[in-house]
């Protein structure tokens, strides 16, 4: 009797170490997705990595690389800020996202160039890999 209950502790606590080690909402990987845009289309690709409960992460499109900022994960949802400067202006673009599997659905919120009402628009990007982001570039 005393043998079954420790195989019984042992498999359960070998299938909540599996279940934590297959967190779906760990947005470790490769995520791509597409934005349009009035100029066309800008292809853009986040390399994130979790590790000790910190985001870190490194944002690429056609206009170069630039790490992530306030990066947080709370349940399923995900929030990150990019911080660009474009012309002599600082813009900061806010990322919003609900992680199910290897899609993150959520909405982008960026500054109007003109100085007007910030555009909020939906953003769906894909995991190509589960790899790790290593090193974010500043």
């Amino acid at each position: 009797m005393k043998t079954i209950r420790i195989l019984c502790s042992l498999l359960v606590i070998a299938v909540a170490a599996a279940a934590f080690a297959n967190d779906p909402t760990d947005p470790t990987g490769t995520w791509k997705w597409s934005t349009m845009s009035p100029n066309g289309e800008i292809p853009t690709t986040l390399k994130l990595d979790l590790k000790n409960g910190k985001i870190a992460g490194a944002y690429s499109n056609q206009f170069g690389d630039k790490a992530i900022s306030n990066a947080s994960l709370r349940d399923d949802v995900i929030r990150f800020e990019v911080v660009r400067d474009l012309g002599g202006k600082k813009y900061v673009v806010k990322y919003q996202g609900k992680i199910e599997g290897n899609t993150i659905k959520g909405t982008v919120e960026a500054p109007s160039h003109d100085g007007g009402e910030a555009q909020k628009l939906d953003w769906s990007a894909k995991r190509t890999t589960k790899e790790s982001a290593g090193d974010a570039k500043q």
